[in-house]
């Protein structure tokens, strides 16, 4: 049962792994990597030097703090709040309502937003021009980037994030909310004593998970809803690879950033492991 599994990582995990050398070389597809020459760190110093180093990765840092700091607790609410529901059918449709998104493409998700945010026929420019405000192009304002992509990807994975932490409150002992009933506690003391103390490995294995893709930012979107006018705001260091590999073909600079990603990814695995083992007793290994 775990051979297929074993055989899928094996292909594409470890094998693509011989393609990293590309990152030190001067990559040509025509050339091939037997063909084209070695430049060592070359790569990595025209990134390090170059004009858009520090605005990507200011821009990804930022997104994916704003992200950490207000995406990754939402599903928790959500869960802690459908978890006090008391009406199944209820309870039912807000989760279907809720985690229906996470199926929809990021194309359509990407388009949806699009059309909501449109400056003439928009209905959130709709809603102020009702109001008495002024219409707003929202999409070539920089300032509004980073919270137009993070309400999106709230609105569509929120609702299935939220799946794993309602299947972790289910299997809580009963008994544990019986005796704090006994003791005198009420709802909010029951959830801060019982029900966090619960999920809250599963919180801290998501959480290193989440900080080990910290500078992976979804750039599919991005590069679905950026412009050159929001490049300031916008542009993040997988968005930067996309347009260097694919779109100019310097495909060993692409590989090169790629690899710096990575690398700095699984650093911050490696500590986040550590202080969740050092604070709260258990961690990946």
């Amino acid at each position: 049962m775990l051979l297929p599994f074993l055989v899928w990582y094996v292909i594409f995990q470890y094998k693509p792994l011989y393609g990293l050398q590309i990152a030190f070389m001067n990559y040509s597809p025509f050339k091939g990597m037997g063909g084209s020459p070695w430049i060592g760190f070359e790569n990595f110093r025209v990134f390090f030097e170059g004009p858009y180093f520090f605005r990507t990765l200011r821009n990804t840092i930022l997104i994916s703090l704003y992200s950490l700091v207000i995406a990754f607790p939402i599903p928790i609410l959500l869960a802690l709040m459908l978890n006090e529901v008391k009406r199944s059918g209820f309870k039912r449709a807000i989760q279907t309502v809720t985690y229906l998104p996470h199926f929809i493409s990021v194309v359509v998700i990407a388009g949806i937003v699009t059309n909501f945010l449109a400056p003439s026929n928009g209905l959130v420019n709709i809603w102020l021009d009702r109001l008495g405000f002024e219409k707003i192009y929202f999409l070539v304002h920089p300032e509004y980037f980073r919270s137009i992509y993070i309400s999106m990807n709230v609105w569509k994975d929120a609702g299935f994030n939220a799946i794993l932490y309602l299947a972790v409150l289910a299997s809580i002992n009963p008994e544990l909310y019986e005796s704090a009933v006994i003791d005198g506690a009420g709802k909010l003391k029951q959830i801060w004593h019982v029900t966090l103390p619960g999920i809250l490995p599963t919180i801290m294995i998501l959480l290193i998970l989440r900080i080990g893709d910290f500078l992976e930012v979804g750039y599919e979107a991005i590069i679905l809803l950026y412009q050159p006018a929001t490049y300031e705001t916008a542009d993040v260091i997988n968005t930067y690879v996309y347009r260097s590999g694919l779109q100019e073909g310097r495909y060993g600079l692409a590989a090169a950033v790629g690899l710096f990603n990575s690398t700095v990814g699984f650093v911050l695995v490696i500590l986040a492991n550590k202080l969740s083992n050092k604070f709260t007793g258990g961690g990946l290994w």
